[in-house]
């Protein structure tokens, strides 16, 4: 087993342990991807192997989403929620388009960038945290229409990588009123198409640049998220319901200095 295919194995684990909690996978991929020299076409890598993790959501939630989408012709409720999950999907995904040059080009390609905002949004997720005291919401089906709008704009600030899209997501319901369980359970069904829509625009704008090796590797690092994933989605909710993000804001300011610190020194 060669050196990129360990790398992009260790990387997929890293995906799917950090992707569904508010620390932001991407940039914990590209920063351990910078320090390991791992190098991928068009990072492709980076952006693909998500799907793993996507599936293993999927399976989690298979149940839930089978009795959404079958009720929903004739269940009001159900038909909200999939509404609310849709809307707070398209602002992402059109600035996403618009700006796909610049987000994998010089946003990707920025370490100093990516571990300043994992520290910045660690204090972010703090005062969060903190402030969620008397939620209006404790299901994120009862999400009004502008809400789950409005939760889907501040996911355009996950584009920036070392944001996260869970952190942004989770941080932008809980300003809005939604507790704790909630806003990670509306963050996870927002990944679906977000995650879902990023892996398909990537691999239309890269399939001419990926070769067997950087295919080989994508595989891997898929396979290894989605292992990753399916025991993390398993466990996160209960323990965000107990005790909230407060370890998850000191993880980001944590790794987001050592980062620097690497940095800084020429690593």
């Amino acid at each position: 087993m060669d050196h990129n295919t360990i790398v992009a194995a260790v990387l997929g684990l890293l995906e799917g342990l950090t992707e569904f909690i508010p620390v932001s996978s991407t940039g914990h991929i590209l920063l351990a991807g910078h320090f390991l020299g791992f190098v991928s076409p068009g990072r492709a890598f980076e952006v693909m192997i998500q799907l793993g993790a996507i599936l293993a959501i999927l399976g989690v939630y298979a149940g839930k989403l089978w009795q959404l989408f079958s009720s929903a012709p004739h269940d009001p409720k159900s038909r909200h929620f999939i509404a609310a999950v849709v809307i707070a999907f398209f602002p992402a995904a059109f600035v996403g388009v618009l700006a796909h040059s610049t987000i994998k080009d010089v946003l990707f390609e920025t370490p100093k960038l990516i571990a300043s905002m994992l520290i910045i949004g660690g204090f972010v997720l703090l005062a969060a945290d903190r402030l969620a005291k008397n939620p209006k919401y404790e299901r994120a089906e009862d999400f009004p229409i502008p809400m789950a709008l409005a939760i889907g704009l501040v996911q355009c600030l996950a584009l920036i990588p070392g944001v996260s899209r869970s952190g942004a997501t989770i941080v932008g319901a809980l300003a809005l009123g939604a507790n704790k369980r909630s806003a990670a359970e509306f963050s996870f069904f927002l990944s679906m198409p977000t995650m879902v829509g990023a892996f398909t625009y990537d691999l239309m704008k890269n399939r001419d640049i990926l070769d067997s090796a950087a295919m080989s590797n994508i595989v891997v690092g898929f396979i290894c998220a989605f292992i990753a994933a399916l025991i993390v989605v398993k466990w996160v909710l209960g323990y965000i319901s107990a005790h909230g993000y407060a370890f998850f804001a000191w993880w980001r300011i944590i790794v987001g200095s050592l980062a620097l610190l690497a940095l800084s020194i020429g690593w």
